[in-house]
C-alpha cells in the first residue's frame, strides 16, 4: 500500500502503534448500557482501528472502563443481600474480559470483511502500583453508585470505605488513583506484537496490584488512569507511535478563551509549561498530556492526540496534535 512506503524502519520490523481510548467509546452517557449497544459501538470503533493496521502498523489497544466498572458496582450493590460482594480490582478484571471480548469479536468480523489476516489477543493485565503512593492517603476518584446518607454511613463504619457527598445526588465511594509502575506481563505482550497479533491489554488502566513484603502480588482497591498505563505499554513495546483519542480534534493553547489557538505540533518543553500552568484539567486532558510527555521523554518518539473522526486525516498528518521531542509549536490556521 502507498501508506506503507512512508514508513522507514531498520530491517524488516514493522512499526508498532499503541492507541488509548475511553470506556465511553463503547458505552456513552446517553446509552441504556445494553450488550447490543456496546457491540454496535465496538463495531464502529473497529473502523478506525483498521485505519491504523492498513498503514502498516502492528497494533496494541488500551481501553477505558469507567462506565462499565461503574455498572458492575451498581450490580454488586443491588445484589448485596443475595451474592457476596466483590472488590474493585476484580470488577476491573471483569471489564477487561467483557470489553476485550466485544472488541476482539467485532475486530475479527471487521478484519474478515476487509480480508486482513491477523490474530487478536485480549489479555488480562495486572499493573503494579506502590502501596505507599500518596494517592492512598487522599482517595479522590469516585466509583460506583450513589448511596443514601444512611447507607453511606453504614459502609464507612462497617466496610471502612472513604465516601464523599455530591449535593443533590447522594454519597459515593472514592478510591485512590495511584501512578502505575509496571505492567506485569509486558514481555508476553511484546512477543504477541512481534508475532503479528493485535493486542488488547491494560484495559481500564489494568488490574491494580501491589507487591507485599513477602514478594506476593495482591489486588488493591484503586483506579489507575489508562493513559499512564498506555504510555508504559507503548514504551515497553518500543512503539513508533502512541495515539490518544479524546473528544476534541486537537489540543488548544488557552482552550476556551478568546486567545485560544489550536496546535498542530507541541514540543515536550512547551507541553510541560502548559501542564504546570493548569491549561490541561486533571480530570480530562491533563493525564493525556502527562502520559504523552512521559512517552516522548522516554523514547524521543511522537504522540498523536485527536478524536476518532479526525484520526484518518491525523494519520496522514493533516489533523490532530503531535507532541514531539523538540522544536517549536506549530499552530493550525484559524478556524
Amino acid at each position: 500500500m502507498n501508506e506503507r512506503a512512508t514508513i522507514s524502519l531498520d530491517g524488516d520490523r514493522r512499526p508498532v502503534a499503541v492507541i488509548a481510548f475511553g470506556g465511553n467509546a463503547l458505552l456513552r452517557p446517553q446509552d441504556h448500557g445494553t450488550q447490543e449497544e456496546q457491540f454496535t459501538l465496538a463495531w464502529k470503533a473497529t473502523r478506525w482501528l483498521v485505519e491504523i493496521l492498513r498503514r502498516g502498523y502492528e497494533l496494541a489497544i488500551v481501553h477505558g472502563n469507567g462506565p462499565q466498572v461503574g455498572n458492575i458496582m451498581i450490580q454488586v450493590e443491588e445484589a448485596i443481600t443475595k451474592i457476596p460482594p466483590q472488590s474493585l480490582d476484580v470488577a476491573v478484571a471483569q471489564t477487561q474480559g467483557s470489553m476485550g471480548y466485544m472488541l476482539a469479536n467485532q475486530l475479527r468480523n471487521r478484519l474478515n470483511e476487509e480480508q486482513l489476516d491477523k490474530d487478536i489477543a485480549a489479555v488480562l493485565s495486572q499493573v503494579v502500583v506502590d502501596r505507599h503512593d500518596p494517592a492512598f492517603d487522599s482517595p479522590a476518584k469516585p466509583v460506583g453508585p450513589y448511596y443514601t446518607a444512611y447507607r453511606a454511613n453504614l459502609l464507612m463504619q462497617e466496610a471502612g470505605w472513604d465516601m464523599v457527598e455530591e449535593p443533590g445526588r447522594g454519597w459515593r465511594k472514592v478510591v485512590a488513583s495511584p501512578k502505575p509502575k509496571q505492567i506485569l506481563n509486558s514481555r508476553l505482550l511484546k512477543r504477541l506484537i512481534d508475532d503479528g497479533a493485535v493486542v488488547i491489554a491494560g484495559g481500564g488502566g489494568g488490574i491494580p496490584v501491589y507487591e507485599d513484603v513477602g514478594g506476593y502480588f495482591r489486588g488493591v482497591e484503586a483506579v489507575i488512569d489508562k493513559d499512564y498505563v498506555a504510555a508504559i505499554l507503548a514504551t515497553d513495546l518500543d512503539a513508533d507511535l502512541f495515539i490518544v483519542l479524546t473528544n476534541v480534534p486537537m489540543i488548544a493553547e488557552h482552550y476556551g478563551r478568546p486567545n485560544q489557538r489550536w496546535l498542530r505540533t507541541l514540543p515536550v518543553t512547551r507541553a510541560r509549561e502548559m501542564l504546570s500552568s493548569n491549561q490541561f484539567p486533571p480530570g480530562s486532558m491533563g493525564p493525556k498530556v502527562a502520559a504523552a510527555i512521559d512517552f516522548v521523554s522516554a523514547t524521543g518518539k511522537e504522540v498523536l492526540i485527536t478524536d476518532a473522526d479526525s484520526l484518518k486525516q491525523a494519520l496522514e498528518r493533516k489533523a490532530g496534535t503531535f507532541i514531539i521531542a523538540d522544536g517549536e509549536p506549530e499552530y493550525a490556521p484559524s478556524q
